[in-house]
């Protein structure tokens, strides 16, 4: 059974879309949760490389089945995807480093759950539309 492209860049656009909803509304929701989180203190480091190779096997799904770049939605997906692969990659390999990272003043839990948010509901936009443009040209 042969997947075509846009169904590919569908499929996988709508699985983006709700996690990256969902984890924005988490973000919000509990926002006392996600600063500890965020924070990394007193983290197990068996969970941080658990919680890199689930990034890196993500990421690599994706882009195994999904390296297009032909319009938003593809480009969104696969860059979404390199995300995800980038970060198993640093969670992996640079635990330290990454986990530095956290004291960056940019992770605001009610601003990561705006981020998240719209680019859910961005790639939740685009996936209906080109689901729509798609019902159009057949």
């Amino acid at each position: 059974m042969k997947v075509n492209n846009m169904e590919m860049t569908s499929k996988i656009g709508k699985i983006l879309s709700v996690y990256l909803v969902i984890t924005g509304i988490g973000f919000s929701v509990s926002s006392e949760f996600f600063s500890q989180m965020i924070s990394h203190k007193g983290t197990d480091p068996v969970l941080i490389n658990l919680s890199g190779m689930v990034h890196f096997f993500i990421g690599v799904a994706i882009l195994v089945n999904h390296f297009l770049w032909k319009n938003m939605l593809q480009i969104l997906v696969s860059v979404l995807g390199c995300m995800f692969l980038l970060k198993g990659i640093f969670l992996i390999a640079l635990p330290e480093l990454t986990l530095q990272s956290a004291d960056n003043k940019v992770q605001i839990p009610w601003l990561m759950s705006t981020g998240f948010i719209l680019v859910g509901l961005t790639v939740g936009c685009l996936v209906f539309l080109s689901k729509n443009r798609l019902k159009e040209k057949k």
